[in-house]
């Protein structure tokens, strides 16, 4: 069963950005969420925060036993995120 790690819909925005510069300085895929991005909408520090996240754990807990975790503020998803445009990677 596919697993997607998200953000925390009621945690703290501070929170969520700091996760989400986290996620981005440790090589997450980031592009889609700036400006112009496939996952650029909807435009919310949650939203983004999911995305890094995801992108961060898919590329990382195979090999270095990344947790979805960010300090409390994600978890693990069995639902899709993805939309439109916006395609979350899923573990196998």
């Amino acid at each position: 069963e596919a697993e997607w790690c998200v953000c925390r819909s009621d945690a703290n925005e501070t929170a969520l950005q700091e996760t989400l510069d986290y996620a981005c300085g440790q090589g997450a895929d980031c592009a889609p969420v700036a400006t112009g991005g496939s996952c650029h909408s909807p435009d919310s520090v949650v939203a983004h925060c999911s995305y890094a996240v995801n992108s961060y754990y898919q590329r990382s807990s195979q090999t270095k036993g990344a947790t979805c975790d960010f300090g409390g503020t994600a978890t693990l998803s069995s639902a899709d995120p993805s939309s439109g445009t916006c395609k979350y990677p899923a573990t196998a």
